[in-house]
């Protein structure tokens, strides 16, 4: 089977952040809880002209640019996000729109012309679909392109639990045959189940309680029926429309944290196990690396507890698990539980094998799709800065997605891998962002801002919404 998988791949993360401490003081949070409990630092904050189709447009241009990509030879742009700007036109579109313009010099006018785009969107495991479905593709012909971009906007409303955990971001990566940073072996473990842990639903308002409550905040009262009559009467855009309701669409979701943890973990457990069917592994020694969506930092290292048990069991090393902390009276004593995440034997496992991938998200936040890629990314980052002999290394991924989905699979690193990551300076530049107080955090979470914060020269940005009798809404962007 030949050889399919990343050759190279570039971000973008908003030059703008939070810092954590700051937020955990305002709200009220004690700080160690977020900074050492969940391993928080920053929350990338997107500028007032900033989504996820510009977003995702600048990791791409990125992509091209540093590594001289001729986009008339990509057959694909597959986009996972679940921050779509639009719910008909795919995000995809805008940003594929946004290079032709950026390259059209340089190699012609619609460059992307024969290239097949489209959005994925499940939740944090979209663009992971993007990469299975772009793996396949390549694999499946011959000297095949495809480039996979994971963009997104992770808010919540404030004040919730999820707040701190919020960020932005996005990863572009081109996939072909013979790659040189990793190859993927084809094999995919999978676990499904439709749940609500977590979603962003069409929220319906009546429009007679509308204007109901926009009455009561001028000192007035109307019942029902005046308002009916009000609204027939009404000839304004807003107030005539014929829809008895209005719909809403929030950014921020509808969720249960406890609830989404533990789908999390089954999903990921069965994912793991149906990936084993495939490809059997003795997981603590056969990945060097494992990669985790993070929906914070730390989140890989809390959730695969009860799985490393299994995979000490199998590896019959239970004993020095005893010899420091003592035998439960139960396998499922949740306080024995909670003393093996704080012993040295797991601590030096997660050291090991996840910690490398957390450190980008301690300063970035969640970024949902691109959390993942992210990880790879700060992984890889850290291999270069050690040295470390990463080659025909294994490297295993595992992915979630809310809903609920999990993906488990498995990369070999390659030879040229080290050549493509160092001159990715990741961490470097994450030191280089503007940090903004909470005041303005606010005012740009509540969309109060105006304008632009921070100007950025050679980014691409929104520049307009048009509001025409036929482009309303209609979203248009240019690189400055």
């Amino acid at each position: 089977m030949k050889k399919v998988g990343i050759d190279s791949l570039s971000y973008y993360v908003p030059s703008l952040y939070v810092d954590i401490e700051e937020l955990a003081k305002v709200r009220d949070i004690p700080s160690e809880k977020l900074v050492k409990g969940l391993g928080l630092k920053k929350m990338a904050t997107p500028d007032y002209d900033e989504d996820s189709a510009s977003i995702a447009a600048n990791s791409l241009y990125r992509l091209i640019r540093e590594n001289n990509i001729d986009p008339r030879k990509v057959g694909r742009v597959y986009l996972g996000t679940e921050s779509g700007v639009d719910a008909s036109k795919p995000t995809s579109s805008y940003v594929v729109e946004i290079l032709e313009d950026v390259f059209a010099e340089e190699y012609g006018e619609r460059c992307f012309k024969n290239c097949d785009i489209v959005d994925l969107t499940f939740a944090c495991a979209g663009a992971v679909d993007a990469l299975q479905n772009c793996c396949d593709w390549v694999r499946n012909g011959a000297n095949r392109q495809a480039i996979v971009i994971a963009s997104d906007i992770a808010k919540y409303e404030l004040n919730s639990t999820g707040e701190y955990t919020q960020g932005a971001g996005s990863v572009s990566m081109l996939i072909c045959e013979d790659p040189s940073i990793i190859s993927f072996n084809g094999s995919w473990g999978v676990s499904t189940k439709g749940i609500g842990d977590f979603f962003k639903p069409r929220r319906m308002f009546k429009k007679s309680n509308i204007l109901i409550e926009a009455a009561k905040l001028l000192g007035q009262e109307v019942s029902s029926n005046e308002a009916e009559v009000l609204l027939e009467k009404a000839d304004s855009k807003f107030w005539s429309d014929s829809n008895d309701l209005i719909e809403v669409y929030k950014e921020e979701p509808i969720f249960e944290g406890q609830f989404s943890n533990e789908s999390y973990k089954e999903r990921v457990y069965e994912a793991i196990e149906n990936f084993n069917e495939q490809n059997q592994r003795d997981i603590l020694s056969d990945w060097e690396n494992i990669i985790f969506h993070l929906p914070y930092a730390y989140h890989g290292r809390r959730m695969i507890v009860n799985k490393w048990l299994d995979w000490m069991k199998e590896n019959e090393n239970f004993d020095s698990i005893y010899s420091e902390i003592g035998k439960p009276e139960s396998l499922n004593d949740k306080e024995w539980i909670k003393k093996v995440a704080k012993s040295s034997i797991y601590k030096s496992f997660v050291e090991e094998k996840i910690s490398p991938g957390e450190r980008a998200s301690s300063e970035i936040g969640n970024m949902y799709t691109a959390s993942i890629f992210m990880s790879l990314i700060s992984s890889l980052v850290e291999a270069v800065e050690k040295d470390k002999k990463f080659e025909n290394k294994k490297i295993g991924f595992i992915s979630y997605g809310s809903g609920s989905k999990a993906k488990i699979f498995e990369g070999t690193v390659q030879k040229n891998w080290m050549n493509k990551i160092k001159p990715i300076n990741l961490f470097e530049s994450l030191n280089n962002r503007k940090k903004i107080n909470i005041d303005v955090y606010e005012n740009l979470h509540k969309r109060k801002v105006s304008s632009n914060i921070n100007n950025n020269d050679g980014i691409i940005k929104l520049s307009k919404i048009s509001n025409g009798e036929f482009d309303e809404g209609l979203r248009n962007y240019k690189k400055y």
